[in-house]
């Protein structure tokens, strides 16, 4: 092996610069690494532990084409996702040559210098799958294969590395409409992992997202409770949470443009939702009764002691001609400005003052931490923070 190439990773390379404060991380450090590790959200998906014999593919199936950090950098600098076998969704022809395309990755690898996607990476390649040179052009191959022979082994199972990386529980994140077919053959399965649910009725609840009545079909589906109206619409998500509940879930997911809340009268919320099912909804519609049903689900978590999680500020695929090719999670998703105080007034006025209820909220505009949501989490009860979220990684 060429020496130059060599990968290097200083053990301390995460700590402060500063001697005595690095000396402090690192006792605090110390005590933690080998704790097992708690992960209270993610997107994982479930059928990697349902099935005790899943493979995950190749190395590109891998790190690769699931990884919008990656590729999205990669299409900035001019490269054509069809380059790197991005699946297309409009019937268009895209790569198939993996070897191919995790070659395109590793000759502009220096393009991530100096970002988080390059330290995770190395530290991914390094400890799960013991690569010690760097990944560049030269060396594209040689790991390509080596991960790949690795992937074939027994120990790179998704079961098998879940205990390796000595995790206790993983929540996953499911649609209202989710069976949870995999969580239950999981449960039922002679294996320890705990994999749990997350409740994230996004789907039903965006008014104005594509697809909306057929989830709402689904949801009537899955609950078996017809939705008609308003009343059996709220009926039903109640009957979801219980269920996802007794599968073991904890919390529940949103993600909104704003954070806006706001109470609608039962004539307005049933109005509105009827004119959703005729397909006659306005932008206006959607927005309110978002706002709306952000309050109804802070308080059915109040009432079912589901976390509440709440993901602000994310506009979704800018880029409508990735969107039409690709279809959504193609690294075009952006950060927008993001207000706080005003906008979640109703809900908290409501039910942050009790303490039973827990909602953790997340950012991706900066400039709100110290002028907003610090001083409005260190005043309500039911009120936390999420730590940073996406370009903040």
């Amino acid at each position: 092996m060429n020496e130059t190439n060599h990968l290097t990773r200083d053990p301390k390379r995460y700590l402060p610069a500063e001697p005595g404060v690095r000396e402090i991380a690192q006792e605090l450090y110390g005590l933690v690494a080998n704790l097992p590790l708690v992960c209270p959200h993610g997107h994982v998906d479930p059928r990697l532990f349902a099935d005790p014999h899943y493979r995950f593919g190749s190395p590109t199936e891998l790190l690769l084409i699931p990884d919008h950090y990656i590729f999205r950098m990669l299409y900035s600098q001019g490269i054509a996702l069809e380059a790197l076998c991005i699946p297309r969704r409009d019937g268009g022809e895209t790569g198939s040559d993996h070897r191919q395309a995790w070659q395109i990755f590793a000759d502009n690898f220096h393009l991530f210098r100096g970002t988080p996607t390059s330290i995770w990476l190395q530290d991914e390649l390094a400890t799960v799958f013991g690569v010690t040179e760097k990944l560049n052009g030269r060396s594209a191959q040689a790991i390509y294969d080596h991960i790949d022979a690795q992937l074939n082994s027994p120990e790179f199972k998704p079961r098998a590395l879940f205990e390796r990386f000595n995790i206790e529980v993983l929540c996953t994140t499911d649609a209202a409409t989710d069976t949870l077919a995999y969580h239950e053959a999981i449960r039922d399965a002679d294996w320890n992992g705990r994999v749990l649910p997350t409740f994230r009725p996004d789907a039903v609840l965006t008014l104005d997202r594509a697809g909306w009545s057929e989830q709402i079909g689904a949801l009537s589906a899955v609950s078996g409770i017809e939705v008609i109206d308003y009343p059996s619409f709220i009926a039903a998500l109640e009957q979801r949470r219980t269920f996802f509940k007794s599968m073991g879930a904890k919390a529940t997911d949103h993600a909104a443009l704003t954070a806006y809340t706001g109470e609608l009268r039962l004539a307005e919320a049933e109005a509105i939702f009827q004119r959703a099912l005729a397909g006659q909804a306005t932008a206006e519609d959607a927005h309110r009764f978002t706002g709306h049903m952000l309050i109804e689900m802070a308080r059915m978590s109040l009432e079912d002691g589901l976390v509440m999680q709440l993901h602000v500020g994310s506009d979704r695929n800018h880029n409508p001609q990735i969107f039409s090719r690709f279809g959504p999670d193609m690294g075009a998703d952006m950060p927008i400005r993001s207000e706080f105080t005003r906008n979640l007034a109703p809900l908290l006025q409501k039910f942050g003052n009790d303490a039973r209820l827990t909602l953790i909220l997340f950012t991706l505009d900066e400039t709100t931490y110290a002028r907003e949501l610090a001083p409005l989490a260190g005043h309500y009860p039911a009120l936390k923070l999420g730590p940073p979220w996406w370009f903040h990684d």
